[in-house]
């Protein structure tokens, strides 16, 4: 009998037709058809969740069978891992096949923010070229890039800033020694050396308003902020107080606190690009991403090591 799982999150289609031909696949019947969902949570083994979505201790405690929870994503702040690890449950994610895509996303919203992309576009549809020109905008080459987290996302962004002859430096929990950028231990210090603060990081707890009012106010009035991480890392109150202040020059969001909802104040603000967490948004690498869950699943099931295992799992087996 195939494995019972169930979809925590709403999936993508791709996702969901390739997960019913290896499992028996329940989409968020705990959430739709609560009697149904009372009838089968005995028999659960495993649960899907999307990387943006929750897998807290009360559903867990709902579902005595399960044994393997699969995110979709590389971060899987949403997952409760202390409540995971005491019951046993292994998690997984899909790490690194995204990696590229976030790095080129942070590159394209700080090419548009520092040569005023969006405000061109809107310049021209509105049909004010006629009358003159825009403002100039700032070279991109000599920038200076500070990338708060250096894992694969933040040394890809850092590959890509050097080809674009920008300086790079980070903030990170510990210093890399094999990297030849400039390293700092407090993202505050590292704010008040850098044109574009570049949010990489893990999200979670220990991360959670890790980009404040100090880093800000450190940024300064020349200063932009590119979150391609997590909405959490970042005060959002703090944030938009200095952005409407103008004590920061601008800032492009792929992630929000709250998403999907967005703060009205950021989305009346000409200074502020906003994209609805996207980064990773292409076929080839959400492909990988449904492959790689799928994977985790099936080998899981299979009784051996499934390829993506959380560290915090990762000696459980």
């Amino acid at each position: 009998m195939r494995p019972q799982i169930l979809a925590v999150s709403k999936l993508p289609d791709m996702l969901a037709v390739s997960l019913e031909k290896n499992f028996c696949l329940h989409r968020q019947t705990h959430e739709h058809e609560p009697d149904r969902f009372a009838a089968i949570a005995s028999q659960i083994r495993g649960v899907v969740v999307g990387g943006k979505y929750r897998l807290p201790r009360s559903l867990m405690d709902r579902l005595p069978a399960l044994e393997v929870a699969s995110v979709v994503g590389a971060g899987y702040d949403g997952v409760d891992v202390p409540a995971a690890v005491e019951r046993g449950i292994v998690v997984t994610h899909t790490p690194a096949v995204h990696t590229d895509d976030v790095a080129d996303f942070a590159m394209a919203l700080m090419l548009s923010l520092g040569r005023h992309i969006p405000q061109a576009d809107r310049f021209v549809r509105a049909g004010r070229w006629p009358g003159g020109s825009l403002p100039f905008s700032s070279t991109m080459a000599g920038s200076r890039v500070g990338i708060v987290g250096m894992g694969h996302i933040g040394c890809a962004i850092a590959d890509r800033a050097g080809a674009f002859k920008m300086s790079v430096a980070y903030a990170a929990r510990t210093e890399k020694p094999h990297l030849p950028h400039r390293f700092f231990r407090h993202v505050a210090d590292l704010a008040a050396q850098v044109d574009f603060l570049v949010v990489a990081a893990s999200g979670g707890l220990s991360t959670r308003h890790l980009v404040g009012a100090e880093a800000l106010a450190a940024l300064g009035p020349a200063g932009f902020l590119v979150n391609v991480a997590r909405g959490t890392l970042v005060d959002q109150a703090a944030l938009v107080e200095a952005l409407v202040a103008r004590r920061i020059a601008g800032a492009a969001l792929d992630v929000f606190d709250g998403e999907p909802h967005v703060d009205d104040r950021l989305r009346s603000m000409d200074n502020v690009i906003l994209t609805p967490h996207i980064a990773s948004a292409t076929h080839q690498t959400r492909k990988a991403m449904f492959d790689l869950t799928i994977e985790n699943l099936r080998r899981h099931f299979d009784g051996s090591q499934p390829p993506h295992t959380i560290p915090e799992c990762s000696n459980r087996r």
